[in-house]
């Protein structure tokens, strides 16, 4: 499709595709509009088994899913899209703010979430941000990553702090990378504990506690007030990005003492 151009001006650049999954006509509209004024090329399914159809057969770089979807739910949707396109960014719109529906969207697969009602702005800024997550991921695995002035190298596993070397056991250089290399998202207890030491490990949310505490105690300055490795309440985990989005939710994230 052609992106929408504002009168007067040229039109922006493409900026990446996008499929909008929600079963009002309505939301559907306005994000359609919207998103393709700023320079997003999209198209709409009005259910989950739609949405698995359309991206077997056409690309996409994000999917903007609804968690309330009739027949295949947004929950089982985003994992069937997940298991089909472990690449793609998923972002998964709800209207339910409890936490316990958060770290569903999550563990299902979402890459973050939204809550309805939502800023566009606040919309466009996750979807920029997942962008350039995906992007960076996709030049390569072992690239040195550099967050303010945390910097990991995957090849050498090493880890140095202001041009200081930390020194990490085997398994917190594996969870402070994990969490790195997928800064600015909200990572679940569960898929932290599954990605670095086993889905044996799957409930062992206090056994996570203590490896963090740590983690703060060699990349902090402030252990007690941490600017790097947050916890969204009652969620997990997320490690800062580049720089922080003044669009974030007040709120969802704080500097926990644990």
């Amino acid at each position: 499709m052609t992106p929408h151009s504002p009168s007067n001006s040229s039109a922006p650049p493409v900026q990446g595709s996008i499929l909008i999954v929600d079963d009002d006509a309505s939301v559907r509209r306005a994000l359609h509009i919207t998103l393709r004024t700023l320079g997003f090329r999209t198209s709409e399914a009005s259910s989950g088994e739609e949405a698995l159809a359309v991206t077997r057969t056409t690309p996409y770089d994000v999917v903007l899913l609804d968690i309330n979807l009739p027949g295949l739910d947004g929950l089982e949707t985003c994992r069937q899209l997940r298991r089909l396109l472990p690449r793609i960014v998923i972002l998964m719109l709800t209207v339910r703010d409890s936490e316990d529906d958060k770290v569903q969207a999550l563990d299902a697969g979402a890459d973050d979430y939204v809550t309805k009602p939502f800023h566009i702005r606040e919309l466009t800024a996750r979807v920029r941000s997942s962008l350039r997550r995906m992007q960076t991921v996709e030049d390569t695995s072992n690239a040195v990553i550099c967050i303010g002035d945390v910097q990991l190298d995957p090849a050498r596993r090493e880890v140095n702090k202001a041009g200081s070397f930390i020194r990490l056991t085997p398994k917190e250089f594996d969870l402070l990378h994990y969490l790195m290399a997928h800064a600015g998202l909200p990572i679940t207890h569960a898929r932290l504990l599954n990605a670095i030491w086993g889905p044996e490990y799957g409930n062992e949310v206090e056994y996570l506690r203590t490896f963090v505490r740590q983690l703060r105690k060699k990349i902090e300055d402030d252990p007690g007030n941490p600017k790097y490795l947050l916890t969204d309440v009652q969620i997990g985990y997320r490690f800062r990005e580049s720089e922080l989005s003044a669009t974030r939710a007040s709120g969802s994230v704080k500097n926990p003492k644990d």
